[in-house]
């Protein structure tokens, strides 16, 4: 049998095997938890979970993220625009364009960074 490929920048308990994601990651009472998935030089895959009422205050990256929700509801606010988006929703956030996310209850998601310098139109 092959032993079991060993890979610092993935999450173990992944490699080669399905997991349902919303479970991958818990919620912490007042907090914001990060999971990192995989990590490579070429984008990062991340878990967050919010409790209710945590955000994440309006930032900028140079880097394309598309936004995967895995449960509750949250409000993304991208260039001044507020975007409702719920369990099993996904949307892009555009690089180099001001944008920030605010927890309306418990809110889970997960995040795919692609580290290309190449905005997606807002």
């Amino acid at each position: 049998m092959d032993k079991p490929r060993e890979d610092k920048n993935a999450l173990q308990s992944c490699i080669g095997k399905s997991q349902e994601s919303v479970s991958l990651i818990e919620y912490s009472n007042d907090s914001i938890v990060s999971k990192t998935i995989l990590d490579t030089p070429a984008g990062t895959i991340t878990l967050f979970a919010f409790d209710k009422g945590q955000k994440l205050s309006e930032h900028t990256t140079p880097y394309n993220a598309v936004v995967q929700v895995i449960d509750g509801t949250a409000i993304i606010t991208i260039a001044g625009q507020e975007k409702k988006v719920s369990t099993g929703e996904l949307i892009i956030m555009p690089g180099n364009v001001p944008h920030a996310v605010d927890a309306e209850g418990k809110f889970k998601m997960l995040l795919t960074m692609i580290r290309a310098k190449s905005p997606v139109p807002a």
